[in-house]
């Protein structure tokens, strides 16, 4: 069962406070993944009076195949998974959300979902990267929100903050990684390099999405100098 959180569903269609209008967004076309097969239309939704609904649960081993193994630098035991309610890309909530977070972020997470929630912020889709066997490229793809992934930070040896659950990729087509010389690796994805862009689950420097995740502490990758992480979110700004 979910523990019901009751939040008021109002607020701008992408949550920004960057001059967007305020009401309901357009659902917007989903991306289409480049061979991956994994882009498909979002789950079914449930009634629009639905309120945020969140649990927090434990995870082992067996639930992180693809995205865990031996030596990452946090065991399963100091990882949960936030099941979640989210506002889609439809404009109707979704039941179905998962986040798999470190133990010490989950309540915080909670807390900044809550108010996505009530902004209406689209969101795609929010699956654990295993559902696309630990294939962070496939997982992006398909336009997917994510947190857990034992993996090196884009371009370094060293681990990234998705290895210590420590950071959240939000809508990540709408929110692309930019290179410093402007290359998108994701042909789909490619539009929304120009940030100008007032499409729904675009996140804009200082809009109610950012400070959503800096109220709990957390820095935006869209604010790097050189190449620019627009999805991304974590604990250290990194």
């Amino acid at each position: 069962m979910f523990i019901a959180v009751s939040t008021a569903a109002t607020g701008c269609g992408n949550g920004s406070d960057d001059g967007g209008k305020s009401g309901t967004a357009s659902p917007a076309t989903p991306p289409t993944a480049s061979g991956t097969g994994t882009a498909s239309a979002a789950p079914s939704a449930k009634p629009t009076n639905q309120k945020f609904q969140a649990k927090v649960e434990k995870v082992t081993a067996g639930d992180l195949k693809y995205s865990w193994h031996k030596g990452c630098p946090v065991a399963p035991s100091g990882l949960r998974r936030i099941d979640m309610t989210y506002w889609g890309m439809d404009d109707k909530p979704h039941d179905n959300g998962q986040l798999v977070v470190n133990a010490k972020a989950a309540d915080d997470l909670v807390k900044v979902f809550r108010k996505l929630y009530g902004m209406r912020y689209p969101i795609r889709r929010m699956e654990p990267v295993d559902k696309y066997k630990g294939s962070d490229f496939d997982s992006i793809e398909a336009g997917n929100t994510s947190a857990f992934n034992c993996r090196n930070a884009t371009g370094s040896s060293s681990f990234s903050q998705h290895a210590f659950g420590l950071a959240v990729d939000l809508n990540t087509c709408e929110n692309p990684y930019v290179y410093a010389d402007g290359h998108v690796a994701h042909k789909d994805c490619k539009k929304f390099a120009n940030r100008k862009s007032k499409a729904p689950g675009v996140i804009h420097a200082g809009d109610r999405v950012v400070k959503a995740f800096a109220s709990i502490g957390w820095g935006w990758g869209g604010e790097w100098s050189g190449a620019r992480d627009y999805q991304h979110f974590s604990s250290n700004g990194r």
